[in-house]
């Protein structure tokens, strides 16, 4: 019996929904063929997502400007790209030494479908717009992820956020869709058909969670989190991270590790206090204040005290 391979029933602007058909006969493939094809899939979306770095770089901008001005950035989604948007918010903390509240996750359904599926919630403008209203100001951005592009939980978000004049960022993984028409700021990632028909959790997950991180990790990086490529405001809160906070002193300033372990813990566990402290030769309170009157921008602070001190400091 042959069955139907056609697109009927699917809108054909829809690429999240359209049937691929490399693998129109996966029940009969081998476990490797499976893996094979789904890797071969896997292998389109970076290049997809380079096709999307100049709106992915304003998109960033953006963010760093409201961050800088006190804001706070937004991710709202449901299903898969909520939860994606929960994922990037809280690695941000123990990577970056954020407060919790500065990159936040919303999913449509609350915190049980973060866990559980709630796919009716979704489909509820209402709730999106309720969700801007209570939690998002004008002085934040807020980033709406959704693979199809009309999520109507999303797109009521978006809307509403615009409404108050509050920056909106729209991820999406088809062309010309609605949530990139009425996002300021819109970033396609058009990755194609999936290799299960519209489980979206696949390409267009990947896509997603490949854009959050350049958005996350540049946000930060120009913020000041990061020195050279190493994470010095890392939050130490377990043996492996205590190890690297070590390693990261040692690495920017030359000493031993007893060195590096007495000058952290002199630091109270504040890596970048204890970098400071030891290359300019200054008591924690000048590191912190440093610091303080940068914004927490390391580089800044660094650069600051070798000014004061009239020195080169480290290359």
């Amino acid at each position: 019996m042959r069955l139907n391979n056609d697109y009927e029933g699917f809108d054909p602007m829809l690429l999240t929904e359209m049937r691929n058909k490399d693998s129109e006969n996966l029940h009969q493939l081998s476990t490797l063929e499976i893996i094979r094809l789904m890797n071969q899939e896997d292998q389109k979306v970076a290049l997809v997502v380079e096709q999307a770095l100049p709106q992915i770089r304003d998109a960033i901008d953006v963010a760093v400007n409201a961050l800088q001005q006190g804001g706070r950035l937004f991710y709202m989604g449901a299903g898969t790209s909520g939860r994606l948007g929960i994922l990037d918010a809280s690695e941000c903390p123990p990577t970056f030494g954020v407060p919790h509240e500065l990159v936040n996750g919303i999913i449509a359904g609350g915190e049980k479908a973060i866990r559980y599926a709630i796919e009716d919630a979704e489909d509820n403008q209402e709730a999106g717009k309720a969700a801007v209203d209570s939690l998002v100001t004008e002085k934040d951005v807020l980033i709406g992820i959704a693979s199809s592009g009309r999520t109507p939980y999303v797109l009521g978000a978006i809307n509403r956020a615009n409404e108050r004049g509050i920056p909106t960022v729209g991820i999406s993984c088809n062309n010309g869709s609605e949530l990139s028409e009425l996002a300021k700021f819109p970033i396609e990632v058009p990755v194609g058909p999936e290799v299960v028909t519209g489980s979206t959790r696949l390409k267009a997950g990947t896509a997603q969670k490949m854009v959050l991180n350049m958005i996350s990790t540049a946000a930060m990086i120009k913020l000041g989190k990061v020195y050279k490529n190493l994470m010095v405001n890392v939050q130490a809160t377990n043996e492996k991270l205590r190890n690297r906070s070590l390693s990261i002193i040692q690495d920017i300033t030359g000493v031993d590790e007893v060195t590096a372990k007495t000058m952290n813990d002199r630091a109270n566990g504040n890596t970048r206090a204890a970098i400071l402290m030891i290359l300019f030769l200054v008591d924690y309170e000048t590191a912190l204040n440093a610091l303080k009157q940068n914004n927490d921008h390391f580089p800044n602070a660094l650069a600051e005290l070798q000014k004061q001190a009239g020195e080169q400091g480290p290359a």
